[in-house]
């Protein structure tokens, strides 16, 4: 593996495990509230965004490279609220699809086709992970803030149904 793919790969690890540190901490806060359901769904999250940190980490030494564990900023751990909270998720998940693209361009520019097969499932994944997150955020809007409990108990049957179609 080129030193500069692996370089922006390791840097890809860095930015799935802080995205489930920050997911990790989200679901502390959703928990110490009472909101039990969106608790669930950021644990879900956390553990999905620790895979996909796996993920890199075993293609960058499959493919003669060395993947490195990295040191982690500490993620917010307060939100104003929930809608805050993943308005901030939006957020985040837009930075990330961003710096996928990023490697699928110095893949192409390096001509690594291994490696722009293989993050195909990581461009798509992040098309899947925005507009999961943006219809939670329009039924925040459309619910408003005094049916919050509501929403709880909605997103906790929404993650188990889609950790079942996962399956």
């Amino acid at each position: 593996m080129k030193k500069k793919l692996e370089d922006i790969c390791n840097r890809q690890v860095e930015r799935e495990a802080y995205s489930s540190n920050l997911y990790l901490a989200m679901a502390s806060w959703a928990e110490t509230k009472g909101m039990s359901g969106v608790a669930n769904w950021m644990y879900a999250q956390s553990d999905e965004e620790r895979m996909h940190m796996l993920k890199f980490i075993k293609f960058i030494n499959e493919r003669g490279g060395h993947a490195i564990i990295p040191k982690l900023d500490k993620p917010p751990v307060d939100y104003k609220g929930v809608t805050e909270m993943f308005d901030e998720v939006l957020h985040h998940e837009k930075f990330v699809s961003e710096s996928i693209n990023e490697i699928v361009a110095l893949a192409t520019a390096e001509k690594e086709y291994a490696l722009l097969n293989w993050i195909q499932w990581f461009v798509s994944e992040q098309i899947e992970e925005e507009s999961s997150v943006q219809a939670i955020i329009d039924k925040l809007r459309l619910l408003g803030k005094n049916n919050l409990y509501m929403f709880d108990r909605d997103i906790l049957a929404m993650r188990g149904a889609e950790g079942e179609a996962a399956e």
